[in-house]
């Protein structure tokens, strides 16, 4: 299995170009502890170990830190994966948010969409990043220093988080992995995945039923997980 250090790297040897990169990479600054448990992380990953063990929380450390730190490197690789095939995903080929005949997603954010709303996939992804994007960058919800609390809503607001980026998986895995096996990105795509998977399996940090679609696609990338519920049948979810 390639080291997942080798992600961003692939992605950025000229398999996207300028209109593909889709937003600027989060980055944390150095010498602060997300920073620190960054740089832990990612040597972790770079170590070969099994991936399990890779997203077990570090003695010592903080719950909170560590969740925050994945979610944005999840951000950062997310970003990139969607990237390229950002230019494939369009109003004709993809008029819903969805994962296949059975799943459909409708875009909420309290703001300019108060009631759940059915959009093109692009159209929802790019929303949904942008909103992901404006929570890890406010202070007062993704503390950067030590003396800053998080709030009492930073978990249930990651568990959002993680479950709307899961849907990026799931459009693109279903709707255009195509594209992904072309550029010869499917081990990076499929690592990234199990990377994303056992974390959230670790913390308990997405509903099960919303990792029905891709089930099946995660018994065979990740050999040792038990099979999801398949509880959760045909659904639009905000």
């Amino acid at each position: 299995m390639a080291a997942l250090g080798g992600f961003v790297e692939f992605f950025q040897k000229g398999k996207l170009n300028s209109k593909q990169t889709f937003r600027p990479k989060k980055k944390f600054e150095p010498g602060t502890l997300k920073y620190s448990l960054h740089k832990q992380a990612q040597a972790s990953l770079n170590s070969g170990i099994n991936l399990r063990n890779v997203v077990a929380l570090p003695p010592g450390e903080d719950l909170n830190d560590w969740i925050a730190v994945h979610v944005v490197d999840f951000f950062n690789r997310i970003n990139l994966i969607y990237g390229t095939v950002c230019e494939y995903c369009t109003a004709t080929s993809c008029p819903t948010m969805s994962g296949g005949q059975k799943f459909e997603y409708l875009w909420a954010d309290g703001v300019k969409y108060k009631k759940p709303t059915c959009l093109p996939a692009h159209q929802y992804i790019a929303l949904l990043m942008d909103w992901v994007e404006t929570q890890i960058n406010d202070e007062h919800v993704f503390p950067v220093t030590v003396d800053v609390p998080f709030p009492k809503s930073f978990i249930p607001l990651c568990k959002k988080i993680l479950t709307r980026l899961f849907r990026v998986f799931v459009h693109v895995y279903i709707h255009h992995f195509d594209r992904i096996v072309a550029i010869g990105a499917e081990a990076h795509v499929n690592t990234c995945y199990k990377h994303f998977y056992y974390f959230i399996i670790e913390f308990d940090l997405v509903p099960q039923k919303e990792l029905e679609p891709l089930k099946d696609m995660t018994v065979k990338v990740c050999h040792d997980t038990p099979e999801v519920s398949s509880s959760a049948n045909s659904d639009q979810k905000k």
